[in-house]
């Protein structure tokens, strides 16, 4: 599986951003999906996920009621609207998928990453 991550770019803080991760390859529907993030300097974090079938969603706790991921499996992608954007947002967002489908956290579970987009939100 390919992932293409879009969608990044700059921002004023309380803007929003739509991100997508469009698969090539292999369909998409059998993996759990997931966006995570890495600021300079940090280790890549995780920002959010969602099984095969988008049933199970989980988010970290520094974007849950901001973020929102979801996915259509018609059209092989994985999306992450970012709204109320604050500047500890910036970063690069990678996306990434993992199988078997259901919703994992960690670096290490995911199989298939894509190659990253530039976020950066302005104070």
């Amino acid at each position: 599986v390919q992932l293409q991550a879009s969608g990044g770019g700059l921002v004023q803080a309380g803007g929003s951003l739509r991100l997508s991760c469009a698969a090539s390859g292999h369909t998409l529907s059998p993996y759990a999906g997931g966006w995570f993030r890495q600021a300079p300097g940090k280790e890549r974090e995780f920002v959010a996920a969602i099984s095969w079938n988008g049933i199970s969603i989980y988010y970290s706790d520094s974007v849950k009621g901001r973020f929102t991921i979801s996915r259509d499996n018609a059209k092989n992608t994985v999306y992450l609207q970012m709204n109320s954007l604050k500047p500890e947002d910036t970063a690069v967002y990678y996306c990434a998928a993992s199988i078997p489908g259901g919703v994992v956290v960690r670096v290490e579970e995911y199989d298939y990453w894509g190659q990253g987009t530039q976020v950066t939100v302005s104070s």
